[in-house]
Formats: C-alpha cells, sequence, structure tokens
C-alpha cells in the first residue's frame, strides 16, 4: 500500500513527472476500494494529492453522497463519499480512511474511499468499455481493465458521478450559426453525460453531428469515411468539417487519435479540437503536440460553443 504519509508529494511527482505518458496510448490508474471485494480505479491526471479523511464541517442541504466541506489551502471544497454514491456503503458508514483531492472539468472536489492502493500503467488498449452498462452501480463505470493476476479494476466516470451529484451543466442561449445545416461535426466521447451535452450545443449552433464512443471506434469509422470519400473521388473534408475528441478514453486516447488524423494527408484541413476535463497546462501542451487545433475543458457550453463557432465558419463561409 502507498504510504498516506507521502501521498500528497508521491502523486504529484507522479502526475508532473509522467506527462509524456498521454501521447503513448499508455496511461496511469490510482486504484482504490471502497470496503468491498471490488477494485476501482481514476486516472492519475485528475487527483491532486491523497491524505487520511480529514475533519469535514456538515453542512445543511448538501446533495446525496456529499458529506461536508473542507478547508484545503484557502479553498472551500465539498467531499463526496464514493461508497454511499455507488451505493456501496451502509446509512452511517462510508466516510472511509482515505481521500483523493481531484481536479476535473475546472471543479476541485474530495473523493472519500476506504483504502487506496497503487498506481499501475495500463495501455489504453487493454481498456474496454463495459457491456450492458445502463443502470446501478455501472452507469458511473466508464471503462473496465484487467490486472496481471486476473482481476478487473473499473474506472470510474467522474464525469457522470459530477452531474448525478451536482446537476448536468445547463445549455443556455447559443445563437445558431449561419448556413450551420450545411456543417458536419464528428465527435467522441466515452461518457454519456459528456456526449450528451456536446449534442446539445451543436443542436443549438444548428450543425449536423456524429459521434463514437471511444477513440477506436471513431478512427475506425474516421478511416472507413475517408476511404469512401476517396473512392467517390471526393475529399473526406466535404464530408466532415470539423473533428472533436475526449482526452482520456478506452481503446485509444485521444491524442493517439489526433496525431493519427493530423499524420493521415486524407484529413487535411479539417480542424481537431480536444475536448476534455483534464485541463491542466500539462495536458494542454501534449494536445498541442499532436496537433490539436484547440483545446477546451470540459464543461462550459458558452465556451465550448464560441470555440468551435470561428472553425465552423470558416468551413462554411458566408
Amino acid at each position: 500500500m502507498l504510504n498516506l504519509d507521502q501521498k500528497d508529494n508521491a502523486l504529484l511527482e507522479a502526475v508532473d513527472g509522467r506527462t509524456m505518458l498521454a501521447g503513448s496510448n499508455r496511461m496511469e490508474i490510482l486504484l482504490f476500494s471502497l470496503g468491498t471485494s471490488e477494485t476501482f480505479g481514476i486516472n492519475v491526471f485528475k487527483v491532486r494529492e491523497v491524505s487520511k479523511t480529514p475533519f469535514i464541517t456538515k453542512a445543511p442541504n448538501m446533495p446525496n453522497g456529499v458529506e461536508g466541506l473542507i478547508s484545503l489551502r484557502g479553498n472551500v471544497i465539498p467531499v463526496l463519499s464514493l461508497g454511499k454514491i455507488l451505493g456501496l456503503s451502509q446509512p452511517g458508514t462510508g466516510l472511509g480512511g482515505s481521500m483523493m483531492v481531484t481536479e476535473y472539468s475546472k471543479r476541485t472536489l474530495g473523493f472519500l474511499v476506504d483504502e487506496v492502493d497503487r498506481i499501475i500503467r495500463v495501455e489504453w488498449d487493454k481498456v474496454r468499455t463495459p457491456d450492458n452498462v445502463s443502470a446501478g452501480n455501472n452507469s458511473f463505470i466508464t471503462a473496465i481493465t484487467e490486472l496481471n493476476d486476473g482481476k478487473l479494476v473499473s474506472i470510474l466516470d467522474v464525469e457522470t458521478i459530477l452531474a448525478n451529484t451536482f446537476g448536468e451543466a445547463i445549455v443556455g442561449n447559443i445563437a445558431p450559426i449561419s448556413g450551420g445545416h450545411e456543417v458536419n461535426v464528428f465527435f467522441v466521447d466515452d461518457s454519456a453525460v459528456a456526449r450528451r451535452k456536446i449534442s446539445e450545443v451543436l443542436d443549438k449552433l444548428g450543425v449536423r453531428h456524429k459521434h463514437a464512443q471511444n477513440g477506436l471506434e471513431a478512427w475506425t469509422r474516421l478511416e472507413g469515411m475517408a476511404s469512401h470519400a476517396q473512392q467517390m473521388g471526393r475529399h473526406v473534408a466535404e464530408e466532415i468539417d470539423l473533428i472533436m475528441v475526449d482526452a482520456e478514453m478506452p481503446e485509444m486516447d485521444g491524442y493517439v487519435l489526433t496525431r493519427n488524423i493530423k499524420n493521415d494527408t486524407r484529413f487535411e484541413g479539417i480542424p481537431v479540437v480536444m475536448h476534455s476535463s483534464l485541463s491542466s497546462d500539462a495536458n494542454r501542451a501534449m494536445g498541442k503536440r499532436v496537433g490539436v487545433d484547440s483545446y477546451v475543458a470540459k464543461f462550459d457550453a458558452d465556451v465550448l460553443a464560441e470555440t468551435l463557432r470561428p472553425l465552423l465558419q470558416r468551413a462554411r463561409p458566408v
């Protein structure tokens, strides 16, 4: 087990020192338990630090699963019990012995867990989307991977946890793009919540769109579209005006997907926007390194719309 007294520095060093993993189709997962025999994981890039469970101040009218608030370096952050949110803790329990401080989608949260185990490195092509994910605990699981001993690790969909606890981000009034009905966007995201909100933004912009649920599926479909266009004597840019990718996805991450797109001359001239909950400067730099044309942190509908607008208007000038 990791030494809790040393975790803060160890995890921060892991994130800072291993950023290049983002472009190698590998990731590092922090393993933890919630008091059951199951093993869970979260992308290390989402974790700022780990500590023993601190004193938590109770507050009225907290959403289900939120234990209260803590002060962390001058900032007040909510603390969630993952065991309760996933329905694995009995009433009156669920505080756990450890707290992971996470940072994603421009929010800082504390996640209470029973015990933190270790960090493992996995290939994204060994990370699979679980079948028949529709209800119960599975709705909070975005992917599954297998340890060397055959034990399965459930990787949490933190975006769904965030939306389920605090409510989904509201997509307000967004002005449509002139001639948007002629604009085509292809996007990929492994989170059902993210796909739903992206679709809302694109619908309000008035553009047509298709999507995939993981990086490998996206690349397979994009290659098929490019090959078909080539056979018809056309350029695939006549069918796709913009591609939007998530950063962390099962089977192929967004960095490798972007590099594949940018290295394939058939997609020349088609902008790629990375839309990710991993919003650190290091992740932005990695996106730029593989050729993304713009990087947008999840989830602000107005920022996303205004990032896409000039790229889409350029695709179909008025």
